[in-house]
Formats: structure tokens, sequence, C-alpha cells
């Protein structure tokens, strides 16, 4: 029988993960400051929303893929459904994102937490209670997360999950008459976790030595607090309320006597692997031999391993000798009362689509955040950079016109840090550099920025790409294999090979004038390209100089600035 409209579906989901990802944000810093166990290292917050806005972006790129706008749906039901994807598109998309975004200890937790009950929501029979399927679920999600810890500590975010699961299922189990309709009993069941959840959360110092005598609540559970408090509002269309808890402005001296942050593991090692199930049994026990807070999350194949040792590269050669690792961080923790490096005037972080932009872009004095094929770098990251940039003013530039909402969204949360941050709408990598080229930190802030917007919106840019398949365009009809030259983002110019279409794109930007050419290749690119496009440029137009930079790895085989 299908479900009613009122009933749990995928823009739930959405609305959940848009909801946790806001609470995370606005609670970050309070959350890091708690942050005390399993090492005080102040980032659980940071590491949490991260990990929650990777399954939101995932969730968000199934909305994308099936046609459905921004907005279409709502919590309470209103709104167009038609083209809303199943409610195991969205669960399953939530799981796999924060499996590949899990940062930290209990960011990999939550990933776990949010697997298990994909693994249930992602497979309800026509005819399931959605609130007993949502107990179910968070039951699920508990006992997967102690599954994947290898040594299960009592008074952290596994105790306040356990609860919550224990809460809901209670309250989908009651004899009293349940509130009418679907969504109704839902919201019931995802209020009684979050309730469950605070009454653990406000019982962990008694739980674990090392919280009570710091004064504080588990950060990992804190944070899980606000994710289900967000789902209770997905399911009711009310905002959560903000989770407010007095934090300690000074800990204890002696709080870290049982925290490993003290004589514990140096660094902290996380990567993605690919492995079959035997092979991450044997490199848990393997890993659990070296060093500790192990935790294993995923699979079907694809896994998040955690884990923090002395010898960093064991850990590496474990994955290796499991399956393929990739994405590999690796963190020093460092020594307690480390003094902070001292702080710059101004600084520019710069995101740059290959190594070679990456290394020009640094010796230059940015800070650099790297974007991959398909992986644009999340708000967190660009977050995270400007923290590195260690600047009281910093100007931002996205090289990319996509990346302006999350570029913006980064830009603001770093300001509520007391950074000043100017954004430089940068649409292109080339512009990138013409803004950095002009770049003078003795000068003041404003007027630095306007150079920088003036010298990056003189800057046309193109780029060349191989088509993939047959598509219209705004040049008329490519086939698989066509070069396509792309003049301000759109397609004009459709060619055979690369020199060739090179030189017409080229033609037809200098052709409203110009009087500097950047080129920078891809790996790949024949060695002659550079020599005929600036025998080209001479050729034609003998008062515009040109520069070629070696883009190394980078999606495009070339792009062009034309000043």
């Amino acid at each position: 029988m299908p479900q009613p409209p009122d009933a749990m579906d995928a823009v739930v989901v959405r609305t959940w993960c848009s909801l946790a990802l806001e609470a995370l944000g606005r609670d970050r810093e309070e959350i890091d400051a708690i942050n005390v166990y399993p090492v005080a290292d102040g980032d659980t917050g940071t590491n949490l929303y991260l990990t929650v806005e990777s399954a939101a972006q995932a969730v968000e790129a199934v909305f994308v893929a099936h046609g459905t706008v921004a907005g279409a749906g709502t919590a309470d039901g209103s709104g167009p459904t038609a083209s809303v994807p199943a409610l195991a598109d969205a669960v399953r998309a939530m799981a796999h994102g924060a499996l590949i975004g899990a940062r930290g200890n209990s960011g990999t937790i939550l990933a776990q937490l949010l697997r298990g009950m994909a693994e249930v929501l992602g497979a309800p029979a026509g005819d399931d209670d959605h609130a007993e399927l949502l107990g179910a679920a968070l039951r699920r999600a508990a006992d997967s997360a102690y599954q994947a810890v290898a040594h299960p500590v009592e008074g952290t975010v596994l105790t306040v999950a356990t609860a919550a699961a224990e809460a809901a299922a209670a309250a989908a189990g009651t004899d009293t008459p349940p509130p009418a309709g679907a969504r109704a009993r839902c919201t019931a069941v995802a209020r009684a976790a979050y309730e469950g959840a605070r009454t653990a959360l406000d019982a962990t110092p008694g739980q674990l030595a090392v919280l009570g005598r710091a004064g504080v609540v588990d950060a990992g559970g804190r944070g899980l607090v606000d994710v289900l408090a967000a789902l209770a509002g997905a399911f009711s269309g009310e905002t959560p309320a903000a989770e407010r808890r007095r934090v300690p402005t000074v800990l204890p001296p002696h709080f870290t006597d049982d925290c490993p942050a003290d004589g514990g593991p140096a660094f902290e090692v996380i990567y993605l692997l690919e492995a079959g199930d035997d092979a991450v049994a044997r490199l848990r026990t393997r890993l659990d031999g070296i060093g500790d807070s192990l935790v294993v999350v995923g699979g079907d194949g694809l896994w998040n391993v955690h884990v923090h040792v002395d010898d960093a590269g064991a850990a590496v050669e474990a994955g290796v000798d499991a399956g393929r690792p990739y994405r590999i961080r690796i963190s020093h923790f460092g020594a307690t009362g480390t003094p902070a490096p001292e702080q710059v005037q101004r600084a520019v972080v710069a995101v740059v689509p290959g190594e070679g932009l990456a290394a020009l872009c640094r010796e230059a004095g940015a800070t650099t955040v790297l974007a991959r094929p398909g992986e644009p770098p999340a708000s967190g990251e660009l977050v995270e950079a400007i923290r590195r940039a260690h600047a009281r003013e910093v100007v931002l530039l996205p090289n990319d016109a996509e990346l302006r909402h999350t570029a913006a969204a980064a830009a603001e949360q770093a300001r509520a840090e007391g950074v000043r941050v100017a954004l430089v709408p940068t649409r292109a990598a080339v512009q990138g550099v013409a803004a950095l080229a002009v770049h003078e930190p003795e000068r003041r802030f404003d007027e630095d920025v306007v150079a920088m917007t003036a010298a990056a919106g003189a800057t046309r840019y193109a780029e060349l790409a191989v088509a993939e398949r047959q598509s219209w365009t705004s040049a008329g009809i490519c086939q698989a294999g066509d070069v396509l030259g792309l003049i301000d983002g759109d397609v004009a110019v459709i060619g055979a090979d690369l020199i060739t279409t090179a030189e017409t794109v080229l033609h037809r930007m200098l052709s409203a004038g110009g009087e500097l050419v950047t080129l920078v290749l891809g790996d790949g690119v024949p060695d002659t390209l550079a020599d005929r496009l600036e025998e080209f440029v001479r050729g034609g137009h003998l008062a515009v100089d040109t520069v070629v930079y070696d883009g190394g790895r980078q999606p495009a085989p070339l792009l062009i600035g034309v000043e």
C-alpha cells in the first residue's frame, strides 16, 4: 500500500541535512571548545560540520540529477513533489557523502550512524509504518557504530546514540494513541530520540573521568544532539532551538590526565579504502596492534579508516596491503601548549585546478586549495585554508563561477571568527592569476581588493575540453572526441584538434583587444602546442605578450587568459 503524502520522504532527508549543517555551523566553536576526548585537539565541531556538509552535498546532487530545483517540496509535504527522488536514493547518498567526507574520530562515527540508518530506510516495504521504521533505523545506527569502533567507551557519542535509539524505540512502540498522520508519528519518534540523547549527554561527565574533571559533556555527543534536533525539525517543519551550554573559559590543568593527547600517539591517520570484507577484518587487527582510537566504517567495498598512531607510514602501508587507500590525511597532534604562529596582516587564499598552478600561487605567497575533477572544495575546506593563512585580512579567490556560494559561506564563517575577508569573484583560474599578480600587501586592504578585482575583471578566460559524447552546444552539435573551445564559460568553437581550436579561440578573444595572453598547459599536451600558440600570437598581434605556465594535472588540457 503506498504511503500517504505526509510520510517520510527524500525532502525530509534533504531538510534534515540542511538543518543539521546550519546547527553545526552555529555551534562548531562551542563543540570544538569542549573537545577533550579521545584527543584534546579542539576540532570535533569542525569535523562534524565537514562530515555533514559532505552528506548534504551528496543529497543535493541527487536532487539536481533528478531535475528537482532547490526548494521543490517542503518538509510539511506542501509544494511540488512529482520530481522528488526516492527516499532510498536520498538516504544512500547521505550515507555515502558522509562516508567519503568524514573527518576525525567523531565524524567517522557519525558517518557510520548515517550508514546504519540508510540500511533500514533505504529498503522499506511499501506498507511499513514509517515511525517504527525510523526507530529501527536509529537502533541499527547505534549498533553499527559500536561495531565500527575497536574499543567502545561509554560516556561518548556511542552512549548518546544508544540512548537516542532506545527512546525512539519506546516512542514508536508506545501503547498510547499515536498522533494522527505518518509525519506526526515520525515527528514524535524523532523528538523522543532527541530528548533521549540530551538526557544521555548530560550524564556523560559522570561516565568518563576526563569529561568530569574538565567540567564538560562529550563533544561528539553534543554534535549528535544537534543532528537529532535537526531530524525532529525536518519532520515538524520547525527550526530546532539552539542548544546552549556553559563552556569553561579555562580548562583545569589536570583535565587531560587520562586523555591520549598527553603521551599518546603523535598522528591521526584517515583514508578511504577500496577493499573486501576479509581484507578489512585483517586490517582492523593490524591497526589495532599499532595504534588506538581505531574506527573503520563503511562496507560494500568502500571504507573510511581512522586511527591514531606513532608510525603514520605503518598505518598507510597496512591500508596498501589491504586494498587501495586514497584521500590519505595525516595530522600531527603536536605538543600541548605549543604557541600559535605569529599572525600576519594579510594573505590570499586561492582555489586552483591543478598542482602546477598551486605551486605558482604558493610561490606568490598564496595559501591554496586544490579543486579535484568532480570534487569541488566544500566551504569547510575554504574556512580551514583561511585559518591556515593565519592572517588578520584575507582575500579569497574562488576561481570558479560554481563556487561563488560556497566561497561566500566560507567568507561569512571566517568573518564570524574575527577575520576580515574580501571575496573577489574570480570565475576562472587565469583570473585568479591576474589578481594575484597585482596583489600588494603593503597598501590599504580596500585598495588592494579593488586592484585585484579590477585585474580579474579585465581578464577574459577560455579553456579547451574534449567532448565525451554527442551533445547540443551553443556553437552547434558536437561529437564524442571533438575539441571544444569555451570562452567565458560558453562553448564558442568546435574543432578537430587542440592546436587549430586553440588558435581559433585566441583569434576571437584578441579581436576585442588585449595586452597579455596567459596559457596554462595540462599534462599530456604536446610540447609543440605552446610554441605554436606563441608564434600565432606574435604573427597577428605584435604588441601582445605571451606567458606560459605548466598546469600539471588539471581537468582542462589548456586554459587561456587575455588581459
